[in-house]
């Protein structure tokens, strides 16, 4: 189990990486993060005043956005994780230039990941991506699938984000959605071997998209974006950090901009473990 740390400056010489999101679904990349990890200390932020951010606009993404990176970079974040697929998709760019240290977003992992499993003996790979509607309408993992040479589709699924949130991550309603979903999805797009997770909540709705997908008789290839994006930053980390000192536990400092109660209550779904504490900062509007 991680130690909570409170919102102290960290004086550690180990590594420090900020995990930005505009909730808590990016709590699945922390997940992720940690065990591949395990010697950093993390500080988290969720922008949970401003959500959602997919009803924004690209300029106002971008300004929330860097406004959130910046504040973990000034509480001494060495690396930045954009655990958010929206402002990954429509502030990545911003986000790099804004900041002098390390940024990684999670299409670009998530497509890359999805590019190990295009090799099929009967036919080309076609990969389809479930996510919300922002993400869908950006475009960003059809851009970056097909710049690796991998054909795709998205599927906008607007029902699933309030579903996990509700907890009904193993529930009949949930399979009856995720089945009306893939069973369109699937039916415009018969060639698709892999199933690409682009949002941060999905990973745990994962046993129920394998379950239906059974169901229907068209079993796919799933990559998780999340632990995918996991993976691209311990790649990093082993890059462009490889001195680093050890601390052989990791420890975390959370943030959020509102709601913090909720946080703890949703966020130890997504992490896995208990969200013991939680800092309330006001970031503006």
């Amino acid at each position: 189990m991680i130690e909570s740390h409170s919102a102290q400056p960290n004086t550690a010489k180990s590594l420090t990486i900020g995990v930005f999101d505009s909730g808590f679904g990016g709590l699945t990349v922390l997940r992720a993060l940690l065990p591949l990890i395990p010697d950093a200390h993390y500080i988290f932020l969720g922008d949970t005043a401003r959500l959602p951010y997919g009803s924004k606009s690209r300029e106002t993404v971008a300004r929330y956005a860097v406004s959130s990176a910046k504040f973990l970079q000034a509480q001494g974040a060495d690396l930045l994780v954009i655990a958010c697929n929206t402002a990954t998709a429509l502030a990545l760019p911003d986000i790099q230039q804004a900041l002098p240290i390390p940024v990684i977003g999670v299409v670009e992992p998530g497509a890359h990941a999805a590019l190990t499993t295009s090799s099929f003996p009967d036919g080309p790979n076609h990969v389809l991506v479930l996510a919300t509607v922002a993400t869908v309408q950006s475009h960003a993992y059809t851009h970056a699938l097909n710049a690796l040479g991998l054909e795709a589709s998205e599927k906008a699924c607007p029902l699933l984000v309030p579903l996990v949130e509700e907890g009904w991550t193993n529930h009949p309603v949930t399979d009856d959605v995720l089945k009306i979903y893939l069973t369109e999805a699937l039916a415009a797009a018969p060639a698709t071997r892999t199933l690409l997770l682009g949002c941060t909540h999905y990973p745990l709705i994962e046993p129920a998209i394998h379950r239906t997908l059974d169901a229907i008789g068209h079993p796919l290839t799933i990559i998780d974006s999340a632990d995918a994006a996991a993976r691209a930053t311990a790649a990093l980390v082993a890059q462009q950090f490889p001195d680093r000192s050890s601390d052989a536990k990791p420890t975390c400092t959370f943030y959020a901009t509102d709601s913090i109660e909720k946080f703890q209550r949703l966020g130890s779904n997504f992490l896995g473990q208990p969200v013991a504490e939680v800092n309330l900062i006001d970031l503006g509007g």
